[in-house]
């Protein structure tokens, strides 16, 4: 698109993260702006699970997090094996939708990321309904083939979308990148402000 960028019509299916079962199907569009910053998406999805099967699980997860007799905490998942302990899969997996917010805002037509570790994990304990947990992850960086370290701050209350603050340190451009200001999770964008961890 003349002055404005690169727009892309994709058509893709969706998988259960967990079970591998089919999700659905979506439609997007995607344009990369010429001017440095996210992309901007608009996406429309069929759903093949039950919706109200999805907060059930959520909330079962979201219970098992409130109710540890101790806060959540873990280094290195998966493992220099590829192995994930049973009971930290759900923290892998909150890794992964968190991380999806950052690798959104750094992505661009020419660099792509992947999330290649949790280096650790610390669950909060809050006073409120959140759970919030503290992670630094690992993210492999396609074509370059670095690794880039990220701190990223998770809050999640089920039928809401992550809340995610990032800082991302990028060794190889000499400075430091960060975000806060538009937090979000693989489910959307939400309306959390600030970078203060």
């Amino acid at each position: 698109i003349p002055e404005s960028g690169h727009k892309y019509y994709l058509q893709f299916s969706t998988e259960d993260y967990r079970t591998g079962e089919d999700a659905g199907n979506c439609l997007a569009t995607v344009l990369y702006p010429k001017k440095k910053s996210p992309p901007v998406v608009s996406i429309k999805c069929s759903h093949t699970k039950d919706q109200k099967e999805i907060q059930e699980e959520d909330n079962r997860l979201y219970q098992r997090f409130r109710h540890q007799s101790k806060p959540i905490t873990g280094n290195n998942i998966p493992d220099s094996h590829g192995n994930i302990e049973p009971a930290l899969e759900p923290v892998w997996a909150l890794a992964v939708a968190g991380s999806s917010s950052i690798m959104w805002e750094k992505s661009t037509e020419t660099l792509g990321y992947f999330l290649a570790q949790v280096k650790s994990v610390r669950q909060w304990v809050r006073e409120d309904d959140f759970t919030e947990f503290d992670f630094t992850v690992l993210l492999h960086e396609i074509p370059t083939q670095e690794i880039i370290s990220c701190h990223m701050r998770l809050k999640w209350l089920p039928g809401q979308p992550l809340r995610v603050k990032h800082f991302c340190a990028a060794e190889s451009r000499g400075a430091d990148e960060g975000s806060g200001a538009e937090p979000g999770s693989a489910a959307g964008p939400s309306a959390e402000n600030g970078a203060n961890f």
